[in-house]
């Protein structure tokens, strides 16, 4: 659950910082958005997967501790 929280907000900052995005003559079409979409959340998904940037381990630690003073 916590990698899927981390690749969820890796894929937002890749949007964020225009990856997938073409300016060229070959971009373009309608499909073009929806499929970038798809390309950034796998590499998004990847990049969690190897390690990402230590969210998923802060997000672990936030629920667990979160469930344990609930219980």
């Amino acid at each position: 659950m916590a990698e899927r929280l981390e690749a969820g907000f890796l894929a937002e900052m890749l949007k964020s910082a225009g990856f997938g995005e073409q300016t060229n003559s070959f971009s373009g079409g309608p499909g073009e958005d929806q499929f970038a979409s798809f390309h950034r959340q796998a590499i998004a998904e990847r990049m969690a997967a190897s390690g990402g940037i230590g969210l998923a381990e802060s997000f672990y630690r936030a629920i667990t501790e979160t469930h344990d003073d609930a219980g």
